[in-house]
């Protein structure tokens, strides 16, 4: 059967989670071909997670040289240039990109740079090639792009994340609408580069469905750094100005203005124009394609993973999602996709690492849950003077001993995250935290010698 295919795997999209699939399925001989409108590295490596972190880095130098002081450092004269950091970022993403089609080229994947779409069941258009393949398996790979809200008047005067990665020079001021990841990692960049921010939110806490012991202490904190935070409001309309700024209406009507606006309400699925329905690919409400959890659409041999799917919008999930796919479909070993405990950070300032439960949703799901929780100032502004706090929390089912969570917020809370992460994986107990010898003087040793419980929950009440 699979000889009358012109492939056994074409997959549409280059990002993480295709860009894996298909290159490792070509390094197991399988004839396959990789279609991509723009560049290899999808939303993580050109306009994502990478980048932001470069400008993550850079806009924290700032604090950095003011805290050299109180270590005997003067660092007198610094200053900085946007266009220099813009110009060696887009190298790195430029070699990094190399090293996607690198990949794919090294193991035999035929590459087409363009849109791809299907037009049957096992049959895909190569727009830029105005030409139609075939492939037994067909894996749809093309992510999401940024939320424009589209309904509300002057969108089209507001930037995304996208375009923040290109601005020809830094906004006099800038507001962001949202409240999630690249919500508040952009507001902390922009802050500490001296753009004054100010940040828009409908909820009333900013990072909805984290702990909400980590969303408060970043509050706190960004405040303190000079973020202005607005909540409990809508944007009502965006207008121009006429010195070309913007001017935000808010549904209280009350008004406020900058130079520059970014929408950072979300991301919705690529599935626009990909000729899904003319095929019977079942979509959800947001244009997600739904799958199984073998990352088998509804028509069987069209897989999706990735962002596209809507499931759990991170990198090394979509990657996992891919080599699932791999082993079901070419290695004759099905696979699930685990979406279970997946550790996460948000590269804001200060910086959050968290996997597990948070305690307000283990107290739902467990009659009785113990919480650890330590918050200290981290020892390198022990001399440096800086106002900063760092909290470890551990979450406990109290009948099992079961560490359900664990949240961190300070320096390096995302390393952190990822080394707990195998533990809290493997089921590990509190008594495994404390038998575990501490590493001092870190700040990770929080994680091994809280041996008493700051408060428990019972039936979600708290009792001590």
């Amino acid at each position: 059967m699979a000889g009358s295919f012109d492939y056994d795997l074409f997959v549409i999209g280059g990002g993480s989670g295709g860009v894996r699939a298909g290159r490792v399925a070509a390094g197991l001989g399988r004839r396959v071909a990789i279609a991509e409108q723009d560049r290899f590295g999808g939303t993580c490596v050109i306009r994502g997670c990478v980048p932001k972190k470069l400008f993550v880095y850079a806009s924290q130098f700032a604090e950095h040289f003011e805290d050299a002081r109180g270590f005997g450092w003067w660092v007198d004269g610094a200053r900085f240039d946007w266009p220099t950091l813009i110009a060696n970022k887009d190298r790195e993403i430029a070699r990094l990109e190399g090293l996607y089609r690198k990949g794919l080229e090294a193991n035999g994947a035929e590459i087409f740079a363009s849109r791809a779409e299907l037009v049957g069941p096992h049959e895909v258009r190569v727009a830029g090639r105005d030409r139609t393949v075939t492939a037994e398996r067909i894996l749809i790979a093309t992510g999401g792009h940024p939320n424009r809200i589209e309904g509300l008047p002057g969108h089209e005067l507001c930037i995304t994340s996208n375009e923040a990665f290109h601005l020809e020079r830094l906004p006099a001021s800038l507001i962001i609408y949202g409240a999630g990841y690249i919500a508040v990692e952009f507001a902390g960049i922009f802050a500490g580069l001296g753009v004054p921010v100010t940040l828009v939110y409908r909820g009333d806490h900013i990072l909805r469905g984290f702990d909400h012991d980590l969303s408060a202490i970043l509050q706190t904190a960004m405040r303190r750094k000079g973020i202005s935070i607005v909540l409990g409001r809508h944007f009502a309309e965006i207008t121009a100005t006429r010195d070309g700024g913007r001017h935000v209406l808010l549904d209280d009507g009350s008004a406020i203005a900058a130079e520059m606006v970014m929408l950072a309400t979300g991301r919705l699925p690529n599935t626009d124009r990909l000729g899904l329905e003319q095929v019977g690919v079942a979509t959800g409400h947001k244009g997600e394609i739904r799958v199984d959890r073998y990352s088998r659409s509804s028509v069987p041999h069209i897989l999706a993973v990735g962002d596209v799917t809507d499931r759990l919008a991170l990198t090394p999930v979509a990657i996992h999602e891919a080599m699932c796919v791999v082993e079901t479909e070419f290695k004759d070993n099905p696979t699930p996709v685990d979406h279970e405990l997946v550790a996460t950070a948000v590269f804001s300032q200060p910086e959050i690492g968290t996997v597990g439960l948070p305690e307000h949703v283990a107290a739902l799901e467990f009659e009785t849950v113990d919480v650890y929780k330590a918050s200290f100032r981290p020892m390198r502004h022990t001399l440096s003077g800086r106002d900063e706090q760092m909290m470890v929390k551990i979450v406990v089912d109290a009948a099992s001993g079961r560490v359900l969570g664990v949240h961190i917020i300070g320096p390096d809370a995302g390393e952190l995250a990822q080394a707990v992460a195998i533990a809290v994986k493997m089921g590990a107990t509190k008594a495994d935290f404390d038998r575990t010898m501490a590493v001092h003087p870190t700040a990770a040793e929080e994680l091994v010698t809280m041996y008493e419980p700051s408060y428990r929950l019972v039936r979600g009440e708290r009792v001590g």
